[in-house]
């Protein structure tokens, strides 16, 4: 069996609950701050006279300092739990959001997105890490769900709100207001959030073999924590599945989903609104259902739910590229259903990522799996902008409908390459675990 962990909570109090919705209430401010410039990408354009691949490096240096984040934030959460990575995650995003809406020049831009980048990575681990020490392990895929599926509203609030308070007002009003935001968060999580429970003295982990118990501590102390938990077939698993399932959608709402709707498509801007809430009500939706499916079969997530959500996607994206002309709206409907269910599908890598690793590293773990579906969201943002140039389509005045078709092949390579290491890393997972026995190689006759 593997070696799994529990919370010692048998039944989470209103405590808890408290402490989990501030969480979620703070990972939705951080969506939205991580989205927002995609809400304002033809103006955040026109504002900083931005070329395709300039503008898709805002979104590359955003996502590259998440994903690079992901390893050492996971290490102190280990070490200093939820609480104060929180609520510096929530300073940092003010100071990003504040600069941005200072920010004269394209450099200055793209120190708020480090910044920005950076606070966005502390706050979801961190309460996957309040889930686990808060809950029990039983409700873990179900509360992994909701936080994912809640925190995806944050997408609605850049969407609708930022971009008619940008139009209503100014940039430096707009974003200044979501600094302020932030600020006040960052009041609210240290307020309430606290680590662990009352009752228990540090968070603990038990592994279900032995009945051993011991306190969550760093093991990076040892030197081995981040090659532990990377040895483990069944975090590749997690880290494959999450590279495979979410980039499109996020490269998506991110960044060229507005421009390719309204200048390539040629919908009006609140017909592209309306559809990319569609994709977010949808992912919200479709989040508790996936999340029920992976806790009632739990050794054939990657078949049933994982490879058939990236298929979907990939089909789906083929299909608009193929189609001659601009595409019907009810196939464009049909896209952004496809790809909402990316972000329900990659929260089953955190179940992969729980379920094989011990509580001791537990959150660098899960720092590994969220690096992946970053990794691969920023390889596609920077594709499908040089692409763009490439093309000589760079611009909000010269982008064309053939030029982002081309640009979103770019996707396909990224999907096929996760989906081959899904397969073999599932292979080696369940050799692990004991449910296929290791393929034995046969000594050549001579």
């Amino acid at each position: 069996m593997p070696d799994t962990t529990h919370s010692s909570l048998v039944t989470p109090g209103w405590r808890a609950w408290l402490i989990w919705s501030v969480g979620v209430a703070a990972y939705v401010l951080a969506i939205a701050n991580r989205t927002s410039l995609g809400a304002v990408g033809v103006d955040a354009a026109e504002r900083f006279q931005a070329d395709a691949a300039t503008l898709s490096l805002f979104a590359v240096v955003q996502l590259a300092v998440y994903g690079g984040m992901q390893i050492p934030i996971g290490v102190f959460l280990d070490r200093y739990g939820a609480r104060p990575i929180i609520t510096l995650g929530m300073i940092l995003m003010a100071a990003g959001q504040l600069t941005m809406a200072l920010s004269p020049s394209i450099g200055i831009a793209i120190l708020a997105r480090v910044l920005l980048g950076a606070g966005d990575a502390m706050v979801f681990p961190a309460v996957l890490r309040l889930v686990a020490t808060w809950f029990p392990a039983q409700r873990g895929p179900l509360m992994v769900q909701l936080t994912g599926v809640l925190g995806q509203s944050g997408q609605l609030v850049a969407l609708i709100p930022v971009a008619a308070l940008l139009h209503a007002t100014t940039w430096t009003i707009t974003f200044g207001s979501i600094a302020g935001l932030g600020a006040l968060f960052a009041v609210l999580v240290f307020a309430v959030i606290r680590n662990h429970p009352p009752e228990v003295a540090a968070d603990v982990s038990v592994n279900t073999d032995t009945g051993v118990v011991r306190v969550v501590t760093s093991a990076i102390d040892t030197g081995v924590g981040i090659r532990a938990a990377w040895a483990h077939p069944g975090t590749r698993l997690a880290f494959w599945s999450h590279f495979a399932t979410p980039f499109a959608g996020t490269a998506f709402v991110l960044l060229w989903g507005m421009p390719f709707l309204t200048a390539g498509e040629g919908l009006s801007p609140a017909q592209a609104a309306t559809l990319i809430s569609v994709y977010v009500a949808v992912g919200m939706i479709l989040g508790p259902i996936l999340g029920e499916l992976s806790r009632r079969i739990p050794n054939r997530r990657s078949l049933a739910l994982v490879l058939p959500t990236v298929a979907v996607q990939m089909f789906a994206w083929l299909a608009v590229i193929a189609y001659p002309g601009p595409a019907p709206l009810w196939l464009l409907y049909v896209l952004a259903i496809a790809l909402a269910s990316g972000g329900p599908a990659s929260m089953i890598a955190f179940d992969h990522a729980r379920t094989h690793n011990p509580a001791h590293r537990l959150s660098t773990a899960t720092g590994l799996t969220n690096a992946g579906g970053f990794i691969a969201a920023l390889t596609a943002v920077f594709l499908i902008g040089l692409a763009l140039d490439l093309q000589g389509a760079g611009t909000p005045e010269t982008y064309s409908l053939e030029a982002f078709r081309l640009a979103f092949l770019t996707q396909v390579p990224l999907w096929l390459l996760g989906t081959i290491f899904i397969v073999i890393e599932r292979k080696r997972t369940r050799i692990r675990m004991g449910l296929d026995r290791e393929r034995v190689r046969r000594p050549r006759s001579e």
